[in-house]
């Protein structure tokens, strides 16, 4: 096996079809996107050359600057939320619950394997106040309070994508860190309660300190997945009312999609690609600086 594998011709017969199919599938079309950045057109009317026009729009685009804004402020909020919700209740598994945290575990991440367009679906009833009260708008008015229209304005439409995606996604990221929490040794645990660590000064100085590198990994997989989020908002509201609730990675689908302009959206699709690796090169420098100095 070991003079089979080690042969350049019998290695590149295995290695050969999946790296062209990995090229025709990933790399092709990532260089055809940055070569789209200085084109304008379509594949229909064709393309022209406008060198950096495309860019100069993007920042003379209010639509885009929007659509950056909320994106940013988005993932920050969806990050803080999955991030600490999911932390906690990786705390309550492992330390509460135990054993009993299987069934709690299981209903929590149930929502994880639904299809996005069906929760997006079920939260526009629940929040609907046209053509008949949703539950929620029907327990306000039980309670005295006016029927609120959520997907009027921006800031109630951000509440309740907020709301939905968090419901939505906090349980895969609460089994990603019960995943870190239980690879920490016992016999730690057991040693720190016996110094008379306890409660909070035990997860604040054993647990937290151990479980950094899954959090910090869970960290840089939330930021990045909100920051290209997509799916869910198109099936709530459509990024409305207007583009209120419009991130880029929708902006840009309707750019590129819906009005043919290919180039401009590949521009978006840079600027989204930009943002993800500045994330998650700032987290991997700030947590290697806090190794050092530790």
């Amino acid at each position: 096996m070991r003079h089979v594998l080690g042969n350049k011709k019998v290695a590149a017969a295995f290695l050969g079809p999946a790296l062209l199919v990995y090229i025709g599938v990933m790399v092709v079309p990532v260089i055809w996107s940055f070569v789209l950045t200085v084109m304008n057109g379509s594949p229909v009317l064709g393309f022209d050359w406008v060198g950096w026009d495309n860019f100069a729009r993007f920042f003379r685009d209010p639509t885009a600057r929007h659509a950056l804004w909320f994106t940013i402020k988005y993932a920050l909020v969806m990050s803080l939320g999955q991030v600490v919700l999911g932390y906690l209740m990786a705390i309550l598994y492992v330390f509460v619950l135990k054993k009993l945290s299987t069934f709690v575990r299981t209903m929590v991440f149930f929502p994880v394997v639904l299809p996005s367009v069906a929760i997006s679906l079920l939260f526009s009833r629940l929040f609907a106040v046209a053509p008949q009260l949703g539950p929620v708008n029907s327990l306000l008015q039980a309670i005295g309070i006016e029927p609120v229209d959520w997907f009027a304005t921006g800031s109630a439409a951000f509440v309740v994508i907020v709301i939905m995606d968090l419901w939505r996604t906090v349980g895969f990221y609460a089994v990603l860190l019960f995943a870190g929490l239980v690879e920490i040794p016992d016999e730690v645990i057991d040693s720190a309660r016996v110094d008379g660590a306890g409660g909070l000064r035990l997860i604040r100085h054993i647990v937290l300190p151990m479980s950094l590198p899954v959090l910090l990994s869970t960290i840089i997989f939330s930021l990045n997945n909100c920051l290209k989020v997509f799916d869910s908002i198109l099936a709530l509201n459509n990024g409305g009312p207007g583009t209120a609730t419009t991130p880029l990675n929708l902006y840009m689908f309707q750019t590129s999609f819906l009005y043919s302009n290919y180039g401009y959206g590949s521009v978006l699709a840079l600027v989204i690609t930009v943002l993800c690796l500045t994330v998650t090169l700032l987290i991997f420098r700030s947590s290697r600086r806090d190794l050092t100095e530790s």
